[in-house]
Parts: structure tokens; sequence; C-alpha cells
């Protein structure tokens, strides 16, 4: 997962987390991707800081550094506004697994069944690999990742 600052026309800045670069040029292609304050879909990332520290050799190369996983049993400290997006975040992932059908591995065909009038449309969710997701995208169906939070274990 990659997380984006962005930005839109109107210069109100947010921040959003995508699976790939790919995946972001797609969605700002297909207008997705829309600013949380005004609905603006005219976005493009902001200037960002990467995260990378020293190493112990001098300084001499540059490693990345991994975002720390916080143990089940610990408490996470996040601002609020983060706590509130992920609440949401959670709230939608629970909306589409009360609603939806899961159909497991077998999704991309009956996405495919669906979109090409085979089979009745109704909400599924399920498994695909990240080709799987890619052809269907390319097929002109809508799919997107179900959101995952840390600790979640589904």
């Amino acid at each position: 997962m990659i997380r984006y600052d962005l930005r839109c026309d109107r210069d109100h800045a947010f921040e959003s987390w995508f699976q790939s670069s790919g995946a972001y040029d797609s969605q700002v292609k297909r207008k997705l991707v829309t600013c949380p304050q005004c609905g603006s879909a005219k976005v493009e990332k902001a200037i960002m800081a990467p995260r990378i520290g020293r190493t112990r050799n001098r300084g001499q190369d540059i490693a990345v550094q991994p975002q720390p996983q916080p143990a089940e049993s610990a408490s996470l400290v996040m601002a609020p506004q983060e706590a509130e997006l992920r609440s949401k975040l959670k709230e939608l992932r629970d909306h589409i697994v009360k609603t939806a059908d899961n159909v497991g591995e077998s999704f991309p065909e009956e996405a495919r069944a669906m979109h090409y009038g085979d089979k009745e449309h109704r909400p599924i969710y399920g498994e695909a690999s990240l080709d799987e997701a890619r052809a269907l995208i390319d097929e002109g169906i809508e799919v997107a990742p179900i959101p995952v939070l840390p600790g979640d274990r589904n």
C-alpha cells in the first residue's frame, strides 16, 4: 500500500492510500479520487518527504525505515482525524460484509457474469488476485478492495 499526500484544485490538502502507483493513476483518470472537503475530482500528488533513515555505516546507504506494527494487545495512539477515518473504513467494511454475498474465490467469475448479464446483479465480495482485479478493471468492471485495518483478521 502507498500513502499519497494529495491536493485538489481548490488547494485542500488530504491523504489517501492506494494499492500501487498504477492504482492511483487509474483511479484519478477515472475521477474516482475526490477531495473530501469540496468533492473536486481534480487532484494531484502533493510534495511529500520520504520516510528514510540512516544506516549504521556512516550514512553511506539510505534505508527505508519500516513502520512499526503495534502488538495486538498494545493501544495505538493516533490523531483524531485518523481515528475517525479508521472508524469510517471499519463501518464501510462491516456494511459490505453485512449486505453483500461472499462469493470467495469465484469473485472474478461472478463479477463477470453479472457485468455481462448472465447473472442477476447483486452486491458481492470475495477474493481476487491483483492480476484478476486488473483484468476486471480492464474489462470495465468496477472493483475495489475492502479496507483492511491494522489488527484486522479478514
